[in-house]
């Protein structure tokens, strides 16, 4: 954890901003919604920037390390009718950002990058998805 946390610590100094909190809990496993950062902000009074101490509290209190396995699975069962394991990445963008708890569409974007599909590409498959869980 500490080596994630010096990387998102570019000045040195030994803190990172609050609004660095959402990317460094991904880096390790979490997947906090821009809803949940914003809540766990307002909750821990995070208005400037924190230390490593600090950090692990944080991750503590608050790592949720469900993976996104869950509400992908669920949305590529709706998507994919056919069985195929192919869905249209627009579709996809459509279910996550706009059903249940939405996904924010710049989430989505990195999500879909990570596993090397474009977010204009036409079509995700079942096993890219296991990649962008994995991850």
């Amino acid at each position: 954890m500490r080596e994630a946390f010096s990387l998102f610590d570019t000045d040195g100094d030994g803190r990172i901003a609050p609004s660095e909190l959402g990317i460094l809990m991904r880096s390790l496993g979490g997947n906090p919604t821009q809803a949940q950062l914003k809540e766990i902000a307002a909750s821990e009074n995070l208005t400037a920037p924190f230390d490593f101490p600090r950090f692990l509290e944080l991750m503590r209190a608050h790592l949720r390390p469900e993976p996104f396995d869950r509400p992908l699975r669920d949305a590529f069962r709706v998507l994919d009718k056919d069985g195929t394991g192919v869905v249209a990445v627009a579709d996809l963008r459509h279910v996550l950002t706009s059903i249940g708890e939405k996904l924010d569409p710049a989430e989505f974007d990195e999500w879909i990058r990570e596993v090397d599909v474009a977010p204009t590409a036409p079509s995700a498959t079942r096993s890219s998805s296991s990649a962008m869980t994995a991850k």
